[in-house]
């Protein structure tokens, strides 16, 4: 697949969000560097199977309805994935049938040049094994996995993952999988903290759900979770991920303006479900299941995804547009679904 040329900008985005800003108030957004938006593109014919042999030419890109000049596609470079398990108390009875995953995972989603590292997390963000492409050092780590406190960080595991992967060499594909329930108990660090981290150091994020095998297992239904925001919050609803035509990318409903209560400054938001926000942000997706087969196609389907995705990119000919970026991809050929993430987030230029 051709290459162009990549080129660097510099973008604003707001920076993370500070306990002692959140209580005053007062924050203030700053200006940091980023590099070129990268577009991650889904592409399926009308049976749902993925469509090799595209070419940049071959994509048009809009950004708040401006197209915009496609500077590269990534799509072969090779695969940098961290995967980050949640193993707390609460996941106790389904660790081993995470544990049976740790095969496919290295097959189906890293590949032959890919390389893969594992973390778990309950109060503590452990790494299990550094990056490696040995599936008997996979293995092991994923043996390591044992049930920990009643605490799940999602949220600062999340931020540590995408850390990991911000040491890999800029031409590899850096790629987030996150094996967790779909909420956060006791991080300290925000969602407009996360997803300014992994748009700033270029990280797709993908997550497989367990909520619904949890419940299964266990035989009681999913809870009810406590109204826990903090004064002030904004409520932010999930829901699960479709497939978006390129139609749907057009008609984004409340995931606008519910971005932009999470971007901000001063605001306090109460995310319901992280792993879906995530997800549509960065242009990965989120997968739930009830059963080990389902689980096991899960993770074909995340792999068949990543092997087969289109990683455009382009600096964007309105960054002076402060706010958030609706991105649409529409495909030159008739008869395709396109899928990609939802948009970005980028700070007014400085009066």
């Amino acid at each position: 697949m051709r290459k162009l040329l990549m080129i660097v900008c510099v973008a604003g985005l707001l920076a993370a969000q500070n306990p002692a800003a959140q209580e005053s108030g007062s924050e203030k957004p700053i200006i940091v560097t980023t590099h070129t938006v990268l577009v991650p593109v889904t592409v399926v014919d009308r049976g749902g199977n993925s469509v090799p042999g595209l070419t940049p030419y071959d994509f048009r890109v809009l950004d708040n309805g401006k197209a915009q000049q496609i500077t590269e596609d990534m799509a072969q470079h090779p695969l940098s994935v961290v995967v980050v398990i949640q193993a707390n108390s609460d996941v106790e009875k389904i660790l081993p049938n995470i544990m049976k995953q740790a095969s496919a995972l290295e097959s189906l989603i890293v590949g032959a040049d890919g390389e893969i590292a594992v973390m778990c997390f309950d109060h503590r963000i452990q790494t299990l094994t550094g990056f490696t492409s040995d599936d008997v050092q996979i293995d092991l780590a994923f043996r390591k996995l044992k049930p920990g406190s009643y605490t799940a960080m999602l949220n600062n595991a999340t931020l540590a993952g995408i850390d990991l992967l911000n040491t890999r060499p800029p031409e590899r594909r850096r790629v987030l999988l996150l094996i967790s329930e779909n909420r956060d108990k006791g991080s300290d660090i925000s969602a407009r903290k996360v997803l300014t981290e992994a748009e700033l150091k270029n990280v797709i994020i993908y997550s497989m759900n367990v909520s619904e095998l949890l419940a299964a297992l266990t035989g009681t239904p999913l809870p009810n979770r406590p109204d826990n925001r903090p004064p002030g919050a904004v409520f932010l609803g999930g829901g699960n991920t479709n497939t978006p035509t390129t139609e749907s990318q057009m008609n984004m409903g409340n995931w606008v303006p519910a971005l932009r209560d999470i971007f901000d400054a001063g605001k306090g938001v109460f995310v319901k479900d992280p792993l879906d926000v995530y997800t549509r942000y960065s242009g990965g997706r989120e997968c739930a299941f009830k059963t080990d087969k389902a689980l096991a196609k899960c993770v074909e389907q995340i792999g068949n995804e990543l092997h087969g995705q289109y990683l455009l990119s382009y600096v964007p000919n309105n960054m002076s547009e402060g706010g958030f970026h609706h991105i649409v991809v529409q495909v030159a050929k008739p008869g395709y679904e396109v899928r990609t993430r939802e948009g970005y987030w980028i700070a007014a230029k400085p009066e």
